[in-house]
Parts: C-alpha cells; sequence; structure tokens
C-alpha cells in the first residue's frame, strides 16, 4: 500500500496499491456496509426501515412551521441512528417515540400535530392532555417557593 485517505465524506477508505509482481499501481476503496434496520409493525409485519417515511411524517407535521428541510432530514438521521444503536429490530412504536422526542425540541405544533396521528387521538381531552404533558414543569427541588418581599 502506498497510500490509504478518507474518501466519501468519512464513508470510505481510498488506498492507493502496488501489485508486487508487476508494479502496476491501482486504487481500491473500502466502504462500511451497514446492516439493513427492519421495523416491525403492529401488526407484526416486518419491514425495512425507510428514512424517507420518517422524513415524510415529519414534513407534514411540520407544514407552514418554520422549520426547514434540513432539520427534518437531521432529525430522520437522528432517529436511524439512534434504532441502529440498539443493535436489533426496531418497533414502530419506537420509531414514533423517537420522533416525538426529537419534535418536542424542534416544535410544540409540529410535536402536537405528529401526536395526534400517531397516538390516534379521537377527543379534545386527548389534545388537552398532551399539551399538559408538554408543558409541565417540576417546582425546584428545597422546599415551597419564597415569597418575593421587595416592594
Amino acid at each position: 500500500m502506498i497510500d490509504s485517505r478518507v474518501a466519501e465524506e468519512g464513508a470510505a477508505i481510498r488506498r492507493r496499491r502496488e501489485c508486487g509482481r508487476c508494479g502496476r499501481r491501482y486504487t481500491t476503496f473500502e466502504r462500511i456496509e451497514e446492516v439493513p434496520l427492519t421495523v416491525v409493525k403492529r401488526s407484526g409485519l416486518r419491514e425495512p426501515f425507510d428514512r424517507s417515511k420518517v422524513v415524510a411524517g415529519l414534513r407534514a407535521a411540520t407544514k407552514n412551521r418554520p422549520v426547514g428541510e434540513a432539520e427534518l432530514v437531521a432529525v430522520a438521521q437522528e432517529v436511524e441512528e439512534l434504532l441502529r444503536d440498539l443493535g436489533r429490530d426496531a418497533t414502530s412504536q419506537e420509531v414514533g417515540v423517537a420522533v416525538l422526542e426529537r419534535l418536542k425540541d424542534l416544535d410544540d405544533v409540529a410535536y402536537l400535530r405528529f401526536a395526534s396521528v400517531y397516538k390516534g387521538f379521537e377527543r379534545l381531552d386527548d389534545f388537552q392532555r398532551e399539551v399538559g404533558l408538554l408543558t409541565k414543569t417540576t417546582a425546584p427541588k428545597g422546599g415551597p417557593p419564597v415569597a418575593d418581599t421587595r416592594s
């Protein structure tokens, strides 16, 4: 081997080699081969993970919201990486929860839109409960709040 360097934005290693017999030089590329990620649906059906489906769901949830396409793609990539880290097939529920967790930080309205479809909201109470969970804050530890005595 004569030379080795990173190629394709870190997705491959380019190696420049030379044949020991004839002296001819050539280039090889080593690429990471990812194991296909499978999602187990609620029905038990298994299908390959499709990042474009996640992006499409995010796009629908963020329609007319101040969220860019690059952010949607980044969320979908984060979700895929999280699922790959599980080291096993992921459930559709795990996909949905991972998307919701990221939408919570991205856009509250988009979160509610996605949650309403994902969780199958049927009544106004479902939305109110979810808004309550979304805005829930905990009081600081250390006892009751101190009253402001400034006048």
